[in-house]
């Protein structure tokens, strides 16, 4: 299986909680390699081509303000079937569901319909991945 490159992003309530050193253990843990890693303080701009699809729904504002509250570290990992392997890793997008052992099960707290607030973002597809990675990773 060739090698594939996907986005994590460890969103703001992640980097605040300082569980971003937690999220790089597991992806090593996994057997992920770590390419490159940087704190940012996006843009709007950035947050709105990022989310794109999202960008007229009823969450597509609120995620946006959520996303520019406070830094983000945003990460290129290289793996054997990563981009699935890191979104089981994370687990589902709701926190109070989420299977303990997953990032979001075993860290994320309930928010109420504050499902943004979930720690991190992975890429959900290689297509997905390649552009996201081209906006994070100029």
């Amino acid at each position: 299986m060739a090698v594939q490159e996907t986005l994590v992003l460890v969103k703001p309530d992640g980097v605040a909680r300082s569980l971003t050193g937690e999220v790089l253990r597991r992806i090593e843990a996994k057997g992920y390699s770590l390419v490159d890693i940087k704190l940012v303080e996006a843009e709007r701009e950035l947050l709105a081509e990022h989310y794109a699809e999202h960008e007229g729904k009823p969450f597509f504002e609120p995620l946006v303000e959520f996303m520019l509250s406070g830094p983000i570290v945003a990460i290129r990992v290289a793996g054997d079937r990563v981009i699935e392997g890191f979104r089981a890793l994370a687990g589902t997008t709701d926190p109070t569901t989420a299977l303990p052992g997953t990032i979001r099960g075993d860290l994320g707290r309930d928010w109420g319909l504050k499902v943004q607030q979930n720690l991190v973002h992975g890429s959900d597809s290689p297509e997905s991945a390649a552009r996201e990675l081209a906006l994070w990773f100029k």
